[in-house]
């Protein structure tokens, strides 16, 4: 018997069972901050002059909103607040069906149309992916690559990668989308089979930031090609591009709604 196969016997199954059970990785990581406008004393606005990606915005008439599709969790918020109105958590979990429910506070409003299609039935046991990498850093990749590994181990839910969109029922892009890549990704989409389903993860995917202020940058998906589901994060970890899937085939629950994140 070979060494390893001895050693992968005596080590057991690596596999989590989470989201139905057991850990999901993530104990310990810092999430997206935590804002409560009923701490902001009037007239400030030192979070929103410190977000380097315009995430948080307002006025002191009308308060100040966070829009985590901008998000990249830099923290430079948290540290600038002076009342804790900013507050870092562990809240990971941000994959919205409606680009708007990203926002937290009335003040900012989208184009984007708000809830795309379900799920078909047919795809909620069995869904594969082409992966699009429309200008990343890679840092999105980097957590893509680990869905595979032991223990998240993607396959257990019956969901697969594929090299090719023609095969695939969801297109999964990162980056911003920059100009080079603008027509490769319209021309996979368009290579797909219906129902296409589109997922944005990454915040540069959502909205292009912080890269949208570039010469090089792009603007995300947003107004390019129909998404169905938004990830946010910089970048979205391996529980949560999991989750984002989940939520995509209606197999957990979304848990932000207007910006508020809940359990």
């Amino acid at each position: 018997m070979p060494l390893w196969t001895w050693f992968g016997l005596k080590a057991g199954k690596a596999a989590t069972a989470w989201p139905y059970s057991g850990p999901d990785g993530q104990d310990g990581v810092l999430g997206l901050p935590r804002l409560d406008p009923a701490h902001c004393p009037p007239s400030c606005q030192d979070c929103v002059a410190s977000c380097p990606t315009s995430a948080l915005f307002g006025n002191a008439e009308n308060g100040v909103g966070l829009d985590y599709g901008r998000c990249i969790a830099c923290q430079l918020c948290v540290e600038t607040c002076p009342t804790e109105a900013l507050q870092s958590s562990g809240d990971w979990a941000f994959a919205t069906r409606d680009r708007q429910d990203l926002i937290q506070g009335a003040t900012r409003t989208l184009a984007e149309p708000g809830t795309r299609r379900r799920a078909h039935s047919s795809l909620c046991k069995s869904l594969h992916i082409r992966h699009i990498d429309a200008g990343s850093c890679n840092g999105c990749e980097s957590e893509l690559s680990a869905l595979d590994n032991p223990f998240y181990n993607l396959h257990r839910l019956g969901i697969f990668f594929t090299p090719s969109p023609r095969f695939a029922d969801l297109l999964l892009v990162t980056g911003p989308v920059t100009h080079p890549m603008r027509d490769p990704l319209l021309a996979a989409y368009a290579a797909m089979p219906e129902p296409r389903l589109v997922m944005a993860s990454g915040t540069c995917a959502v909205s292009g930031a912080p890269m949208d202020g570039g010469y090089a940058g792009g603007q995300g998906l947003e107004g390019l090609i129909p998404v169905d589901i938004w990830l946010p994060g910089c970048p979205p970890n391996p529980a949560a591009l999991i989750h984002a899937l989940l939520v995509l085939l209606e197999r957990m629950p979304q848990r932000v709604h207007g910006g508020q994140y809940g359990t």
